[in-house]
């Protein structure tokens, strides 16, 4: 029992003596570390919390527990604390090199509260001290329009830059030729492209005749395309209602198609009511002298309301559809066109006999060769 007694007696000593040297060693660990978070070094005094990081992960013990600090070093604003370049106590006890300046201030602070102050207040570098890095990845940027050939040109100096063309609502757009023009399609398909602008009241039979005059187009070697009123409105213009504002939109749109298809060398054909004669004028404005036919469908209203193929002159008899040319919406008859097809009393000509007429119109005046 003795003998037991000595040997816990021996154990608890040791014991003792072993955790009182683990102590010292921690103690003096810390003590050189609290010494080493004062040599957070930067270029211009900004700070760096490495050290903190490496205290609270290998010691796994907050601040707190350290009772050795560092002297309170003199600040120059709220955000960046910066101490004057000299030999510190820190830096003799460690026989370091002199230190440039070190950040005792920003150790505490975490990278993320940093970035966030940064970006809402840039940095703005001293006038006596260079810009840092910092500075140059927070630094607001100024984007600035190039709107004008002056200011490309500026930006592009000895390089003769394009003028660049503002339409409507479309700004900086530029047209690009093609060195394949207009004589070269007309001449691979032996004809000249040419716009036929077929006008009239609802049930004047504008769409038969496209039909007959297309086909004996297609008979003669010649190429054309019909643009239908009812069918653009089934896609191109399907956003459009039937107002006066509308209307003229809806002529507007088919009349730059039709001027494509001209430029193309095909012979296009248009058929719709068109009721207006600025938009009829507009349109043919839009191509060379010559180009645009315009052909009146000249048929009274009794006659096109007697035949009413689709029922909309009943319909707009009885209120249901507001707006219906030449009910409660005027047509103006063209006043200077190239063709005029009449069909008036008993001796009405059928539509192939109308499409002849402007077959020969063609001719005459060499739409049908090259």
């Amino acid at each position: 029992m003795i003998m037991f007694g000595n040997i816990c007696y021996l154990s608890a000593t040791a014991f003792i003596l072993l955790s009182l040297t683990v102590k010292c060693q921690i103690k003096s660990s810390l003590s050189f570390l609290c010494k080493l978070q004062t040599l957070a070094i930067t270029e211009n005094g900004y700070g760096d919390n490495r050290f903190y990081y490496f205290r609270r992960l290998i010691l796994l013990s907050p601040p707190q527990m350290i009772t050795a600090k560092a002297p309170p070093p003199p600040c120059t604003s709220g955000f960046f604390r910066k101490i004057e370049s000299g030999q510190s106590p820190a830096v003799e006890t460690l026989g370091l090199a002199k230190l440039r300046g070190i950040n005792v201030g920003g150790l505490y602070r975490s990278r993320r509260s940093f970035v966030a102050h940064a970006r809402s207040k840039p940095i703005k570098a001293k006038q006596n001290t260079g810009a840092s890095l910092i500075d140059d990845w927070f630094k607001p940027i100024q984007a600035k329009e190039d709107s004008d050939t002056e200011e490309r040109a500026t930006a592009f100096p000895g390089k003769n830059l394009p003028q660049m063309s503002n339409v409507g609502n479309s700004t900086n757009i530029l047209w690009h030729d093609c060195p394949i023009q207009k004589q070269d399609r007309q001449q691979l398909l032996q004809q000249k492209g040419c716009v036929i602008w077929l006008t009239g009241l609802s049930g004047s039979g504008k769409s038969t005749i496209a039909c007959a005059l297309s086909r004996s187009l297609h008979s003669r070697g010649k190429l054309s395309y019909i643009l239908d009123g009812d069918n653009i409105r089934h896609g191109l213009n399907h956003d459009l209602s039937f107002r006066a504002e509308d209307r003229s939109e809806n002529i507007r749109r088919i009349g730059e198609v039709a001027k494509l298809f001209a430029d193309a060398g095909v012979i296009c054909i248009t058929s719709l009511i068109s009721p207006y004669q600025k938009d009829r004028d507009a349109c043919r404005a839009l191509l060379p002298k010559g180009d645009f036919i315009e052909v009146f469908i000249d048929v009274p209203l009794q006659v096109c309301e007697a035949r009413d193929p689709k029922g909309l002159y009943k319909l707009a008899r009885a209120g249901k559809i507001k707006g219906f040319t030449g009910i409660d919406d005027p047509y103006e008859p063209p006043c200077s066109c190239e063709i005029v097809l009449q069909q008036k009393g008993s001796g009405c000509k059928s539509p192939s006999d109308m499409a002849e007429i402007v077959i020969s119109y063609l001719e005459e005046n060499g739409y049908l060769r090259a």
